[in-house]
């Protein structure tokens, strides 16, 4: 349960951060799944260019990865034309 809501804080943080760069403005909830999706597509991205330690919890450029994940995330719904 701490995982979940850890999850959420950090999405939301992620995607209050990724937000700026495109001056969007969404509710908390798009904000944390945009940050979550972010993470997860930031995580794939990380580990195509190097695996982390092997025993190692998370990837050392996680944080980053994820905010880069985020406004990947974010230009895909732009160019798409998807409204948040």
């Amino acid at each position: 349960m701490i995982h979940l809501i850890w999850s959420v804080i950090v999405g939301f943080i992620v995607g209050w951060i990724a937000n700026m760069f495109f001056h969007a403005v969404s509710g908390f909830w798009m904000t944390a799944i945009v940050g979550i999706v972010g993470s997860l597509i930031g995580g794939f991205i990380g580990s195509l260019i190097k695996r982390p330690a092997a025993g190692s919890m998370f990837h050392p450029a996680g944080f980053f990865m994820s905010i880069i994940g985020a406004i990947i995330l974010l230009w895909i719904i732009q160019v798409t034309g998807f409204h948040i």
